[in-house]
């Protein structure tokens, strides 16, 4: 693909992955996601990718009154595109992960685009006493997960959300799910152009290495030709080189601290905004200009805020 003129940053507020205890930053009430997330796009995400937790202690939630608690908040103060994920929790059903964004009908939404080990078992190791009684066990038996996104829940997902017109953010960790994605296209399940998310450095995914990120790109030229666009997620320590590799190959790119609690090596950032002002420095420094949430609708065609149910 041709080298694109804007680079989209993305940023992943809170995920479902790090728990309270790992960093004082990770935001779990409603105030702090907003707050957060505002903040971010303010630093220049023009994509605010988007779970909920429960309020009270930090456990994943798929409730929609907690997105509820948040969407509209970022809406009303913010221009930012917002992707609401439909990974959510790795233990229930596809039915349940799909409900918020279905219910408010958003601009995007994650898809992920096979079943696969996920885990993050080795956290466990790294703290002695929790905040709350659910996270060691959460964080230790991960080890156990298998995160279920089959032919027939990517169907589902296409055919409940597709009437929306939702864009996916097709979410691959590894090279077999471009060739999931191809034929599922083939199918016509999706259409071009696709918005690909190569994701790096998930145990059970491929790993943070520059060389898979030229084999996963080679091979999504290969399958999509023009017909897509792609952005790269680079898990804990990966994340800010792998994505200042990604903007020079003419990629777009995603931080937040759903992917890293680090702004850089052994030191916790203080709050997404930091990496999102960090990655932006980076991609500014080296010649490229940085998409603003117009622009960014526009690279992906999406339907616009004001056709969004919240």
């Amino acid at each position: 693909m041709a080298k694109q003129n804007k680079t989209i940053i993305t940023c992943a507020v809170t995920g479902a992955i790090h728990t309270p205890t790992m960093s004082d930053a990770l935001p779990y009430r409603a105030d702090d996601i907003a707050g957060q997330a505002i903040a971010a796009a303010e630093a220049g995400a023009s994509i605010l990718h988007l779970h909920a937790r429960n309020p009270e202690d930090g456990s994943v939630s798929l409730d929609p009154d907690h997105f509820g608690a948040f969407l509209p908040r970022i809406k009303q103060a913010s221009e930012a595109v917002i992707n609401i994920s439909t990974g959510g929790s790795l233990k229930t059903t596809i039915e349940d992960r799909i409900a918020p964004a279905l219910g408010f009908s958003p601009e995007m939404c994650s898809l992920n685009m096979g079943s696969m080990n996920f885990s993050f078992h080795p956290l466990a190791k790294r703290h002695e006493e929790w905040k709350f009684d659910w996270e060691k066990e959460y964080v230790a038996n991960s080890d156990s997960y298998i995160f279920r996104n089959t032919f027939a829940d990517i169907e589902k997902v296409a055919t409940t959300l597709g009437p929306h017109q939702i864009k996916f953010e097709h979410e691959c960790y590894d090279v077999g799910h471009l060739y999931n994605l191809k034929f599922c296209m083939d199918s016509g399940l999706f259409k071009p152009p696709v918005f690909i998310q190569f994701i790096f450095g998930i145990l059970g995914g491929i790993g943070p290495e520059v060389d898979n990120l030229i084999f996963m790109k080679r091979t999504a030229d290969r399958l999509f030709g023009d017909n897509y666009i792609w952005s790269v997620l680079g898990a804990g320590g990966a994340q800010m080189g792998l994505a200042t590799t990604a903007s020079q190959l003419g990629g777009n790119v995603r931080v937040g601290l759903e992917d890293s609690l680090f702004i850089t090596r052994g030191q916790l950032a203080e709050h997404n905004a930091q990496q999102v002002a960090k990655i932006r420095r980076i991609i500014e420094d080296l010649g490229s200009q940085v998409a603003s949430p117009d622009e960014a609708r526009e690279m992906l065609d999406l339907k616009g805020s004001d056709r969004v149910n919240f």
